[in-house]
């Protein structure tokens, strides 16, 4: 649902959008096609992808039923050549550019051990070279047009620490984004080009969310941020640059007084699923705090834990003697990961479950494989999470779940866990 009105400023304008096939991309070029713009839908689904929906063709057709025009490009940003063909076909068919947006991303949740080089070169060479190639290759036409912009779907430099320490390959790769506009928006000042970067403060509600985390309904549509995409991109290229802008900021501003229609499920407008990388005080806090006490606190051992177990109370045994109860091949067989808990306060020791080999275990004491993934986190916080009052996603973008491994996998635990929540 969109929010912010459109006023026909974009009509007749050309947007080179990558990545545009589907998600935040596909809703920035349809919102700009309502005013009548020009979409170059610039990105590598040109057949239909098994688990995500939309290609570059389906994308063009709902952009022209829209009232825009649309040029269908297959490019994959890593790749000069097929960035400047689908220049040369923008020229050929629109005449030029006026605004590019780099939404093209790959992502990779993983510490420095779990990621391995493909996935590394990967993130960097869409992310960060990318960016720059698409900016590089499109400057000269920006500088002959009288709108120009330059649009980075990146989030704020936030310096802090925690968000190196959890997926510091992912970080690098989205701050140099990022450091385009730092450095584009003052290097270009002098053309009258625009260049911003925008991110959106929660979760918003994309198919790889979905693939993540099994769950939308703690996030926002994608429309909050084509909504504010729209807005940015209508502003005056000669006053309005070097801005990192995050979604609902920009939609207020723009006269958008209630978000909530904007929210998946109204009934969690009050509970969504914040995004990384916001330099929030009290997100700081938490994020700072856990990671701090992760490294100053040693776990009791394996043997300490069984003693607990074996002497019985507290709410971890009983919770894990549960679990095993509902263990099946089944979700061995869906899940296929190891997990080790490193629970804090009250009841502190450290548990195991193992969903990858044979039928499954789980129990007091560190996991006899390695872990996937090893979460530390309270006591308290911990039962809430398994009886279904507390979502991973949630809490570790809130600082109360700290994870190390396959970040992924981790997330995995939150459809795990709705069907344990029911068999228990």
């Amino acid at each position: 649902m969109s929010l912010v009105a459109n006023t026909g400023k974009l009509a007749g304008r050309t947007l080179f959008i990558t990545g545009a096939s589907r998600g935040i991309g596909k809703a920035i070029a349809l919102k700009a096609a309502k005013d009548g713009a020009n979409v170059v839908v610039a990105a590598k689904t040109a057949e239909p992808h098994p688990k995500l929906p939309g290609t570059i063709y389906t994308a063009a057709e709902e952009i022209e039923a829209l009232g825009g025009k649309a040029l269908p490009c297959i490019v994959d940003v890593r790749d000069e050549k097929q960035v400047q063909n689908a220049i040369d076909e923008a020229v050929k068919k629109f005449n030029g550019i006026d605004i590019l947006v780099n939404n093209a991303s790959a992502i990779s949740l993983t510490g420095t051990a779990e990621t391995d080089m493909k996935r590394y070169d990967l993130m960097h060479n869409i992310n960060t070279r990318g960016t720059f190639l698409a900016s590089k290759l499109c400057l000269p036409l920006l500088k002959n047009s009288d709108h120009a912009h330059i649009l980075n779907l990146s989030p704020p430099l936030n310096m802090s620490p925690y968000w190196f320490s959890i997926h510091v390959a992912y970080t690098m790769a989205k701050y140099g984004m990022s450091m385009c506009v730092l450095g584009m928006s003052e290097e270009f000042r002098p053309y009258n080009i625009a260049v911003n970067a925008l991110w959106p403060r929660t979760a918003i509600a994309t198919a790889a969310i979905e693939m993540l985390t099994g769950d939308t309904s703690t996030s926002r549509k994608p429309d909050i941020v084509s909504d504010a995409a729209y807005a940015m991109l209508c502003k005056d290229p000669r006053t309005y640059t070097g801005n990192f802008a995050i979604d609902e900021d920009v939609v207020r501003a723009a006269g958008v007084a209630d978000l909530k229609p904007y929210a998946c499920d109204p009934a969690n407008a009050d509970r969504l699923l914040l995004d990384g990388f916001l330099d929030e005080e009290e997100a700081r806090l938490h994020h700072s705090s856990t990671v701090t006490a992760s490294h100053r606190r040693a776990y009791h051992t394996s043997a300490t834990n069984y003693k607990q177990a074996e002497q019985g109370g507290g709410q971890i045994p009983a919770l894990f003697e549960a679990i095993s109860k509902t263990i099946s091949a089944d979700l061995v067989k869906k899940t296929q990961a190891v997990y080790q808990f490193n629970v804090k306060g009250k009841e502190e020791g450290v548990w195991h479950l193992d969903l990858k080999n044979g039928a499954g275990a789980c129990g007091a004491g560190e996991p006899p494989a390695a872990p996937d993934a090893t979460l530390t986190m309270d006591a308290n916080h911990f039962a809430d999470m398994f009886a279904g009052k507390l979502k991973p996603t949630t809490a570790f973008m809130m600082g109360k779940l700290k994870i190390s491994g396959d970040l992924q996998k981790a997330m995995k635990l939150e459809k795990m866990m709705k069907s344990l929540k029911n068999k228990m």
